[in-house]
């Protein structure tokens, strides 16, 4: 059977390529280059990561090849990615460039190549009904990122690292003497990797400044621009010495007037919501139902927090947590799970106190 790999120039991918080769797959390696753009000393951030992939697979003996998906990374992930955070939501480019572009630009690329499956280094599993489940490595446990992909793609597709630790991974790396064991893991956004988050985005979208206001509407400093701040927030508002001594954290995003609502207390109330409205609706497989509990999470290595579905139509649900949420975040993805299995799950809209 013939397998594509999409190998990142990491250790993960660089071992699940490694592993199919020796349970007897044909397997063929392919680096995905999504986006265009040098770093500060001009060079090109993915030029050292394909130099890794070619030593790799010319190590263990399969063919490669790189692909250019920056045309459709920018059209159906990055300009989503700068339409939320105009509209002042916190969005998560990961989950969006797993269902447009690995598991849909590349799957479709591998079938040209002859592939009856793709494998990825991705920590998730999946069974024999096409279900996706959680990995093993409860610090590397992935699924929350791949909670839009359905049924079909994850048939598609295996995770060879999915049912290991990240140790064990490394130590197969370092046995068998590949060149990227030891090679730190990639942080930062999709494929655009690690960035100077103010900069970074300043050359896309035009920041506005404003007040940082208390809940009683007292000024207490200037923001930068919405789009820099998240919920929950504490680091970088530069205003300590105000008020009752506590650190300030970021409560509400003031849209209409361009104001930044914080406030005093990691406990705060603001900081809490009992529900959360979610939309843009993808199961895996059979939707969840309504009036039943599941676990959820509203952010990557939460545990899960148990939550009722309490109304649902085409628009979007209502989730409903058993214990108030710290900083339920629109913009963020709400993914749902019964026990290990990954159901699907929705982009946050609203939350509610």
């Amino acid at each position: 059977m013939r397998v594509v790999v999409g190998m990142s120039g990491g250790v993960d991918s660089a071992v699940s390529a490694l592993l199919l080769k020796r349970a007897g797959y044909d397997v063929i390696g392919v680096f995905m280059k999504n986006w265009e753009e040098k770093d500060e000393d001009g060079v090109c951030t993915s030029e050292g990561d394909w130099r890794d992939v070619q030593q790799v697979c010319e190590q263990i003996d399969i063919p490669y090849y790189s692909v250019n998906f920056a045309k459709q990374y920018w059209d159906r992930v990055f300009t989503l990615f700068l339409n939320e955070y105009k509209a002042g939501r916190t969005p998560n480019p990961d989950v969006l460039c797993n269902r447009e572009i690995k598991f849909k630009a590349f799957l479709d690329f591998a079938m040209q190549l002859g592939a009856e499956k793709i494998a990825t280094g991705h920590f998730v599993q999946t069974n024999e009904q096409g279900q996706l489940l959680k990995g093993v490595d409860p610090n590397k446990e992935q699924s929350y990122f791949l909670y839009m992909l359905h049924q079909q793609q994850l048939k598609k597709a295996i995770f060879p690292v999915g049912g290991m630790t990240k140790a064990e991974v490394r130590e197969i790396a370092l046995q068998n003497g590949l060149p990227v064991a030891k090679k730190k893991d990639s942080t930062g956004i999709c494929f655009i990797g690690e960035r100077h988050f103010k900069p970074f985005l300043s050359q896309y979208l035009p920041a506005q400044p404003g007040d940082m206001v208390t809940v009683d509407g007292e000024v207490v400093g200037r923001h930068d621009g919405l789009m820099y701040y998240t919920l929950g927030q504490r680091r970088g508002l530069g205003i300590g010495g105000h008020g009752d001594g506590r650190s300030y954290f970021v409560v509400e995003k003031d849209l209409q007037n361009n104001r930044l609502i914080v406030a005093q207390g990691e406990d705060h109330p603001l900081l809490y919501s009992r529900a959360a409205r979610i939309e843009q609706l993808t199961w895996i497989d059979e939707p969840a139902k309504t009036q039943q509990e599941y676990g959820v999470k509203t952010r990557y290595r939460q545990p899960d927090q148990r939550a009722t579905l309490r109304e649902m139509d085409e628009n979007g649900a209502i989730v409903e947590f058993a214990e108030a949420q710290r900083a339920v975040t629109p913009g963020q993805s709400l993914v749902i799970y019964q026990g290990d299995v990954c159901l699907g799950g929705g982009i946050i809209a609203e939350y509610y106190h």
